[in-house]
């Protein structure tokens, strides 16, 4: 096995150890260990089919617990291409609406990659486990196409649409060393009270107005 496959190896079975010896979860890394920066490593059989399916469920459970909608190896330590990702969607109508933010069923992908599937950009705040406690605005497509696949080996090949293809793009980002604040406009960052307090719309229209920084041209809410 190469020596970075069985770095991987290690670092995977650290987290299943922690989790069964704890609550069955994993510690969140926070910005600024190196594991947030590094190109991950594609899934290769780095370890056997239950100890991966173990992961995916520790990696979930993180999530749930933290509580996010997405998660990525690297944000558990392991710099391995993978993420999960489960949102259950908005409960305010409006919100939903000009979010396009519907349901996402659990989905586990390994080896994601994605590009631009529409033209048109969208921009609201986002948030990440990893930097707890800020949100910051991120444009990103409304529409991506994801590859890679499932945790049985199925291709994955979809265009993911919405506040999902956000969440996903998040993600699969992460596995490529990128945090959210490296495509963000700087000039909205808020504390979370912030933007409960003054940045609570379902769009970003007013925000961008009173913080001085553009939206995507064509923008529309």
């Amino acid at each position: 096995m190469h020596e970075a496959d069985a770095t991987i190896a290690a670092q995977i079975r650290a987290v299943l150890t922690a989790a069964e010896s704890g609550d069955g979860t994993a510690p969140i890394v926070e910005a600024g260990d190196p594991v947030l920066r590094a190109e991950t490593r594609p899934f290769d059989g780095q370890v056997d089919d239950a100890e991966l399916e173990k992961l995916a469920e520790v990696m979930r459970a993180t999530m749930l617990a933290a509580p996010g909608v997405g998660l990525a190896g690297p944000q558990v330590g392991v710099s391995l291409s993978m993420f999960v990702a489960e949102d259950p969607g908005a409960r305010d109508p409006e919100v939903a609406a000009v979010r396009q933010r519907e349901p996402m069923p659990l989905r586990v992908v390994l080896n994601a990659a994605y590009s631009r599937a529409s033209a048109d950009d969208v921009a609201f705040y986002e948030g990440c486990l990893s930097i707890p406690g800020y949100q910051a605005v991120v444009a990103r497509p409304r529409e991506i196409e994801l590859t890679g696949t499932d945790l049985q080996g199925a291709p994955i090949a979809e265009v993911v649409t919405g506040w999902s293809a956000r969440i996903v793009a998040h993600e699969t980002d992460h596995l490529s060393g990128v945090l959210f604040l490296d495509k963000a406009e700087m000039r909205s960052l808020a504390t979370n009270t912030s933007v409960a307090k003054f940045w609570h719309q379902p769009s970003t229209q007013k925000a961008a107005a009173e913080l001085g920084f553009s939206l995507p041209s064509g923008m529309v809410m």
